[in-house]
């Protein structure tokens, strides 16, 4: 690869601190979100009480991460062209990445008991709803992203964001688990899900906030299939990417365990709900600690390090659980999840910003998600036929083994893209 300025401009810096700023408000409210409606713990349990199907449960993480994911590369040719991101990202939060799961605690309220599987299919529904919004916004905010925070505070900024959302998730688990020890079905689910809305609403009110420059030369959109057509040339020409994508694919197959994790848990001691709010809180408190830690570690040693390092930690902690004799042990198990999702939230959106040039990132966020996006949609699918046919222990040890290959080919296999390229 030959060499490439990845910032083409210096970050603008009128606003800057104002930006960041605002931005920290974005992302510490709808962590906060996320927490009360945890994808690992709070979603699973709601579908456990609609039905008993593994394979239903596996849905969830499928939808969450396809949705999300498979967008990206359709409306990454449109958001290079535009020269202010902000009022595309606005928009498409808002109604369709927030409104949604107020929508959810309406029908879990009205519908869960007495008609579950309608109320699970309108879930799936309102879920891919989300999602898919999320999913078109990504590339564009990512880029807003890139464009008002300097590269080498990106790490920082996705540390202190998504730790301080952590530290308030703790709280969040902690109330979660009390509103689900304390309140009845199924309004204890709705209201996990009305508060989850109001927090995604004050992050929106965060990025709407932004104060964005002006894109230099924003690229010409093409036609999406000539668009589509010279995506294989992004690949020939960045070898390293290429590698970048298939460690990326082995770690999602880590998916085949890691959204059983809580379910496993439960069948195997029975879980209360404070509990589960337990669990959660040790989640995402791990979560608020390594968040800053790896923000840290990326702005110095570079994102490859963290997602190595979280590679390992996703091994292990599906590892402990199932190896585990009692419930403290779980604990540990929680831990290490937590830092292998931070490590992924902090490194995993802030190395693909390093790729190319200035122009190209949305193409290369778009790009690295719609490319993962079919094994993420398989993994917790496929993971819960085959906890269903062969049980738990095998199925998380082929989740332990893919995580753990896909660690060591980042550590020796891939480079740093910013050792290979200049910074500005």
């Amino acid at each position: 690869m030959s060499q490439t300025n990845i910032e083409a401009t210096a970050p603008p810096l009128e606003h800057q601190r104002w930006n960041f700023a605002v931005n920290l408000v974005e992302r510490t409210f709808v962590t906060l979100g996320f927490s009360m409606i945890s994808v690992t713990t709070i979603l699973p349990l709601l579908v456990m009480e609609l039905t008993s199907s593994k394979i239903a449960i596996g849905i969830v993480p499928a939808i969450f991460m396809v949705g999300t994911m498979v967008p990206q590369l359709l409306t990454a040719n449109y958001t290079e062209s535009l020269p202010y991101k902000r009022p595309f990202v606005s928009r498409y939060a808002l109604l369709g990445g927030r409104l949604p799961h107020l929508l959810i605690g309406a029908v879990v309220w009205w519908f869960a008991l007495d008609h579950p599987t309608f109320a699970l299919l309108l879930i799936y529904l309102l879920l891919a709803t989300a999602s898919c919004s999320n999913g078109i916004v990504i590339p564009a905010w990512l880029d807003l992203i890139a464009k008002v925070i300097p590269v080498r505070m990106r790490g920082l900024f996705f540390g202190i964001g998504n730790g301080l959302g952590a530290l308030l998730g703790v709280a969040g688990g902690v109330l979660a688990g009390h509103i689900l020890s304390t309140l009845d079905f199924p309004g204890n689910f709705a209201l996990c899900f009305t508060l989850a809305f109001v927090a995604m609403t004050i992050s929106w009110i965060g990025v709407s906030l932004t104060r964005e420059p002006r894109s230099d030369n924003p690229k010409q959109s093409t036609t999406l299939s000539d668009y589509l057509r010279n995506i294989p040339s992004v690949l020939k020409r960045n070898p390293n990417y290429a590698r970048y994508l298939v460690s990326q694919v082995l770690m999602t197959l880590s998916g085949l365990g890691t959204g059983f994790l809580i379910v496993y848990a439960n069948e195997t001691y029975g879980l209360t709900g404070t509990q589960v709010g337990t669990l959660t809180a040790i989640l995402v408190g791990s979560q608020a600690v390594m968040n800053l830690a790896w923000g840290l570690i990326g702005d110095r040693l570079g994102h490859k390090t963290v997602l190595a390092c979280g590679a390992f930690c996703m091994a292990t902690a599906i590892t402990l659980t199932w190896v585990s004799r009692v419930v403290p042990g779980l604990w540990a198990a929680f831990v290490f999840l937590g830092a292998a999702t931070a490590a992924n939230a902090v490194s995993g959106m802030s190395i693909v910003l390093e790729f190319g040039l200035p122009q190209e990132r949305p193409t290369y966020v778009g790009l690295t998600n719609t490319a993962l996006a079919p094994t993420t949609m398989l993994a917790p699918i496929v993971g819960g036929a085959l906890i269903e046919g062969i049980g738990y222990i095998p199925t998380f040890a082929a989740a332990a083994l893919s995580a753990g290959i896909g660690g060591m080919l980042l550590a020796l296999w891939f480079r740093d893209p910013r050792k290979l390229v200049r910074v500005g």
